[in-house]
């Protein structure tokens, strides 16, 4: 028979009741960070793309990609980059069946925020 109920039932939990975890939005990250990074890579090809044009538009996309703008892209993309592998790295390790337990699943995601600040950082001092 029909449930009366039925619209009086929550059908999943609410966001309101939802505490993120730091492993789910880190994970979540991970996905957005490897999107993101295609905003670089489509940087970079319209740069290529420009230089086998003509020199006017060479120089005008040029002009973006070493402007403030194409400076923040990439720096952004660095990081990304860095989080990006480690967070692959991290799920390679998850897929072995290691590292499972909450506390240190919590510890590997503190790791890669903090190893991809340090890794960009060193990068950028190196290059």
């Amino acid at each position: 028979m029909a449930d009366v109920n039925r619209g009086n039932r929550p059908l999943s939990p609410h966001l309101t009741i939802y505490r993120p975890q730091l492993t789910s939005m880190t994970s979540i990250f991970v996905r957005v960070t490897g999107n993101a990074l295609l905003l670089a890579a489509i940087l970079i090809v319209w740069w290529l793309l420009a230089a086998s044009t003509s020199k006017a538009y060479f120089d005008f996309a040029n002009a973006v990609v070493t402007s403030w703008f194409g400076d923040l892209v990439f720096l952004g993309s660095l990081w990304a980059l860095w989080y990006h592998t480690l967070g692959g790295l991290r799920h390679l390790i998850w897929d072995s069946g290691r590292g499972l337990e909450v506390s240190t699943a919590e510890k590997m995601g503190i790791a890669m925020i903090v190893g991809s600040l340090v890794l960009t950082l060193i990068t950028i001092f190196l290059v």
